[in-house]
């Protein structure tokens, strides 16, 4: 039982992180979107307004500060399953249990970060948007 457990364990953190190693170029949904990053580095470019930027500027700091709560959570989640399946014994109903508030908090974090894209994608014009694709799309600009 115990080794399934870490099993288990093992085959979802390598699972989270193969996910999160994915390019974007396998990632349907992630082609659809604008990094943060992308549309700040190219703001002359595509000719964000001053209202677009204050707008910007007010979400991706308050995904920061959603993020870095999200991330101590999540943390605080994963150690409390450490602590449960090293035990000797293992309680499947209480690795279960917490395993759940684990998966919990990730969908937290996903849906945070998802959030945050939409709405990004929402504050640009079609104009804006087809040329963060070009951009997006030059050798070396991702």
């Amino acid at each position: 039982m115990r080794a399934r457990i870490l099993c288990l364990c093992a085959v979802f953190l390598l699972a989270t992180g193969a996910a999160r190693a994915q390019q974007p170029d396998q990632d349907p949904i992630g082609q659809s979107f604008f990094a943060p990053e992308l549309v700040i580095q190219h703001q002359e470019a595509i000719g964000l307004s001053a209202e677009q930027k204050e707008y910007l500027k007010t979400e991706i700091r308050q995904a920061q500060l959603k993020f870095t709560e999200l991330q101590w959570k999540l943390q605080d989640e994963m150690e409390k399953l450490v602590t449960l399946v090293k035990q000797p014994r293992v309680d499947e109903q209480q690795v279960l249990a917490q395993l759940e508030r684990l998966l919990a908090a990730e969908r937290e974090i996903k849906r945070a970060q998802v959030t945050l894209l939409v709405r990004i994608k929402n504050k640009l014009t079609p104009e804006q948007q087809g040329k963060l694709l070009e951009i997006r799309s030059k050798p070396g600009s991702k």
